[in-house]
């Protein structure tokens, strides 16, 4: 196991953002920032973990500590943790004294990247929610609590729904953020399935993955959706998690297969992945109007199927996408998530 602390930059405790994304209020408190690398659910490979939590530590606190889990593509570490105007999602969470953790799984960021002749595609749902309980083991025992918060984005939401469901003494509240459901001929075109034998591996340009986040956005929106060399920063940071797909030209990023097996045989043939009445935690599904990837629709349908679930609630935010984390709408979804996570639930 391999271990590296940092100090983070500073960074405004309470932490209001304005609708650019620029911090806004008190002057901040100190951030720690820890990266750590442990033995995965399977053998041979490891994962990528990565800690913000206030500088002045306390006793872990089941309501204060978060892990979160990226989707089909990109790896969390560089979407949760990317720092836009100097602030990141989980620099946010931090400084309202949160123990925050980011997950990449096998294949992504950097985590073990698997072998490009690995058949089948890996990275299957079962695989991954395997790997979530393996991080989720590490963080209990490091921070000796009982439970944690979940949050999930995109594919990441059916995996930290079906961990739930299968252990729900271990989690303490769960918020799904583009939250995926059965697809029907409309959202099938936004993520198509290729037909026949899936290779290890798919890849995506820098174009093509702009492309699909504009997919849906007015073109009167377009302009003002991203600030200026946010889109830059991200596609750097994450590209450069692939050494390999950094070498081709133009540059890729490489993404495992898995995920596009778990749509065919799951969400595109009516099979879901976890049953939602087996929630039995509060629940927060919340997504962006403009999102193409896993359309309105689909958190409309899977809202009242969490029949178990205390205190759910469904928030559809204003001007953004699939990706409004990073995007200048960013901070409604920041406060939206927060409230859901430190309110109390009768």
């Amino acid at each position: 196991m391999q271990r590296r602390t940092v100090l983070a930059a500073p960074l405004v405790g309470g932490l209001a953002l304005n609708a650019a994304g620029n911090p806004a209020g008190a002057q901040p408190a100190g951030v720690v920032m820890d990266e750590v690398l442990i033995p995965s659910a399977e053998s041979g490979t490891q994962l990528y973990l990565r800690n913000k939590r206030p500088e002045a530590g306390a006793p872990g606190r089941p309501d204060r500590t978060v892990l979160c889990v990226h989707g089909a593509t990109y790896p969390a570490s560089t979407a949760f943790d990317l720092p836009l105007s100097g602030v990141s999602w989980m620099d946010y969470m931090a400084g309202r004294g949160f123990d925050v953790w980011s997950l990449d799984l096998p294949g992504y960021g950097r985590s073990t990247r698997l072998p490009a002749d690995t058949s089948p595609p890996p990275m299957r749902g079962e695989q991954a929610v395997a790997e979530i309980g393996a991080a989720l083991r590490y963080i209990r025992d490091t921070r000796r609590v009982a439970r944690t918060g979940l949050i999930g984005w995109s594919w990441g939401t059916t995996l930290v729904s079906r961990f739930t469901t299968d252990n729900p003494t271990l989690v303490e509240r769960l918020v799904l953020y583009a939250p995926l459901w059965l697809r029907d001929a409309s959202s099938r075109g936004a993520v198509p399935v290729p037909e026949g034998p899936l290779p290890a591996y798919r890849s995506v340009t820098r174009a093509q993955a702009r492309e699909r986040w504009m997919a849906g956005v007015p073109d009167n929106k377009r302009g003002g959706l991203i600030p200026p060399g946010w889109f830059e920063h991200w596609a750097d940071s994450t590209f450069a998690t692939d050494p390999e797909g950094s070498r081709q030209i133009p540059s890729v990023l490489r993404a495992p297969n898995g995920v596009l097996q778990d749509l065919r045989e799951h969400w595109d043939a009516g099979q879901p992945f976890y049953d939602p009445a087996k929630v039995t935690v509060p629940a927060l599904l919340v997504l962006g109007e403009w999102d193409r990837d896993t359309p309105p629709s689909m958190a409309t349908t899977l809202f009242p199927l969490l029949v178990n679930a205390p205190g759910k609630r469904l928030v559809m935010l204003a001007e953004g996408t699939h990706s409004i984390m990073l995007e200048r709408n960013r901070g409604a979804l920041f406060q939206a998530v927060q409230v859901f996570l430190e309110e109390s639930v009768a």
